[in-house]
């Protein structure tokens, strides 16, 4: 029987989108990034892919099963990939992962996902068909 080499760490799904790094005015008292905070740097990578699809003005109307797996901590490096799930007619599903690397070990870690619909609009507010 032929030996198959699988490599089991997990990696991003996606592209990434956005980066940044977590600073000590975004923490809680205990010294963890706020929840909020994060969601906030997921819904603008998400809205990076987004307004690129619908070539041109995209918001968000929901946000779906999201969970967070490990706190962020001040220094790491947050990294938010975006994979597009679903394009619809005027609206389109956005899968984001969230990973962090730590800022003393360079550890990669994933730290929530999410799903966020965004919806194509025109110049007045009214949703738009997604440019193909």
């Amino acid at each position: 029987m032929k030996e198959v080499d699988i490599d089991d760490t997990p990696t991003p799904r996606g592209e990434l989108s956005l980066q940044t790094v977590a600073m000590p005015k975004e923490n809680n008292a205990k010294g963890d990034i706020f929840g909020g905070w994060l969601v906030s740097k997921m819904d603008l990578a998400a809205m990076i892919l987004a307004s690129r699809i619908a070539k041109g003005r995209c918001v968000t109307v929901a946000i779906n099963g999201m969970a967070f797996y490990t706190p962020v901590q001040v220094g790491s490096v947050v990294s938010c990939y975006t994979d597009v799930l679903e394009v619809g007619r005027s609206s389109m599903r956005i899968n984001v992962e969230v990973w962090i690397t730590h800022a003393d070990n360079f550890e990669q870690v994933k730290v929530t996902e999410g799903e966020f619909v965004f919806v194509s609009l025109d110049e007045k507010g009214r949703t738009r068909p997604v440019k193909a």
